[in-house]
């Protein structure tokens, strides 16, 4: 594994490896809800590989699949998920 890198996930600071998409790195840091469907159900990555979409966060103010997006150091993420 490559080294610890900070980003920060819905206002809070998190350190996790530099070397994984960002959706491993929000499951290992024990983000579960990724965001809110439109009944206000919490949802979270189910592929994998980005055909879901239940992945869906904020990075930096663009809209990405999590799974898909690699960890870059310093990113703003917001998850959708409070409520």
């Amino acid at each position: 594994m490559s080294g610890l890198v900070t980003i920060h996930v819905d206002g809070r600071e998190l350190r996790v490896h530099a070397d994984q998409s960002l959706a491993c790195a929000l499951l290992n840091a024990g983000v579960r809800a990724f965001r809110r469907s439109v009944t206000d159900t919490p949802r979270a990555p189910v592929c994998g590989m980005g055909s879901c979409f239940e992945c869906r966060v904020q990075v930096d103010g663009r809209s990405v699949r999590a799974c898909l997006e690699p960890v870059t150091p310093g990113v703003h993420v917001e998850t959708g998920s409070r409520g």
